[in-house]
């Protein structure tokens, strides 16, 4: 069972890298596609949105954090159907991400992301709510993350109600 697993047993080595590295294609992608250039510095704000250099620090914060759950997560599973399922959702989850950053900062459409932005977070509710029975540490590492994606629907939304409309 692998819940009785050692933390640095050799076949975690792979499953471990693979977070790691998943998580950083997903923030290269991410950082790749975002570009604030006169575009984006021309977009109204809301007063509470945060320093463009915050993004960076909390994206990346998060990135790790999300990387842990995921292999806290698998390790929990108790067959390869379910360690599947969450590798899974981590992979949509990161799917996700990066299709958000392509309407925002690409297609500049901040009011599909925001519509976009509701499919990302259902998706790592669902992912909490799947890891909860299994691995409460798992889950609980997620809820940063939740509230991260959370935090930036709510200003996709604002932007695009103080930039409307689009296209």
């Amino acid at each position: 069972m692998r819940r009785n697993a050692p933390l640095l047993h050799p076949a975690w080595g792979l499953p471990i890298v693979a977070a790691a590295l998943a998580a950083a294609v997903v923030a290269v992608m991410g950082g790749t596609i975002t570009e604030t250039g006169p575009w984006y510095h021309g977009l109204v704000q809301p007063r509470w949105a945060p320093p463009d250099a915050a993004y960076g620090i909390g994206w990346t914060t998060l990135y790790l954090i999300t990387g842990c759950a995921a292999i806290t997560g698998w390790r929990a599973m108790p067959d390869r159907q379910g360690a599947d399922a969450m590798v899974g959702l981590f992979a949509l989850s990161g799917f996700l991400n990066i299709v958000w950053s392509i309407l925002f900062f690409r297609l500049h459409r901040p009011d599909w992301a925001a519509v976009e932005a509701v499919a990302w977070w259902v998706a790592i509710a669902v992912w909490i709510y799947t890891l909860w029975p299994r691995s409460l540490a798992a889950a609980l590492l997620l809820l940063p993350y939740l509230g991260g994606v959370t935090f930036a629907g709510y200003l996709t939304m604002a932007i695009a109600r103080l930039n409307g409309p689009f296209g």
